[in-house]
């Protein structure tokens, strides 16, 4: 059905690792289309706008916080992994969907859990397809600080927020190896695309958390 040793794949990592080239180039060059991107930011946006603080309150952590940067890295780090947490639920739906199209897609976000991949993948064995998931990872702040200048170059500075980054990609590096899921260190960046591929060929089994329960 599909040149690539997936159906699904889970690309998650914290913000400005560079996940949307990676999904891109995995999901085909040009002129070789494998399959099509799913930015999960997307879903997570629609979730958001259709909900409200007052009746689902986990998926509103951060209203009424219109500058983040007044806290610590830590209490951000808390809000942004409660969640991703509670959003386990959307990525299994977008999952599922998937398992019912005959095409293969890449899914990408900062808001998927090694908890939600795992489980993914689990549901893609019962269901007869090949779901798989890598994590990507990068612990300097200050090479994403670089990344946000480089990408957003009208946003002044965002060293607090890369800092966030950094804490979640070691959070998210620590599960995705709790649940026996790859992780790949995103530097050096020429190469990324293949380094994903092979670790995708080496990963192990998906081990259970039975310290975490997948959100409401």
């Amino acid at each position: 059905m599909t040149a690539t040793s997936w159906d699904i794949l889970l690309i998650g990592g914290a913000s400005g690792v560079g996940k949307s080239r990676a999904a891109a180039q995995l999901a085909g060059e040009p002129g070789e289309s494998k399959g099509f991107v799913v930015e999960f930011d997307d879903v997570v946006s629609a979730v958001e706008a259709m909900t409200s603080a007052e009746h689902h309150p986990a998926l509103h952590h951060f209203d009424g916080i219109p500058d983040t940067e007044r806290l610590g890295v830590d209490r951000v780090l808390d809000l942004q992994i409660a969640t991703a947490r509670a959003l386990e639920p959307a990525v299994l739906g977008v999952v599922r969907n998937r398992l019912t199209v005959d095409v293969p897609a890449v899914i990408e976000g900062d808001y998927l859990t090694p908890a939600a991949a795992a489980e993914a993948i689990r549901e893609g064995r019962a269901a007869g397809r090949r779901v798989r998931a890598v994590f990507l990872h990068e612990g300097d702040p200050d090479r994403i600080t670089a990344n946000y200048a480089s990408r957003e170059p009208d946003s002044g500075d965002q060293r607090h927020r890369a800092e966030v980054s950094a804490a979640y990609s070691h959070w998210l590096a620590g599960q995705a190896a709790r649940h026996g899921l790859p992780v790949v260190e995103c530097r050096p960046w020429d190469g990324l695309a293949g380094r994903v591929e092979r670790a995708l060929g080496q990963d192990g089994p998906v081990m259970s958390d039975p310290g975490h329960t997948l959100g409401p």
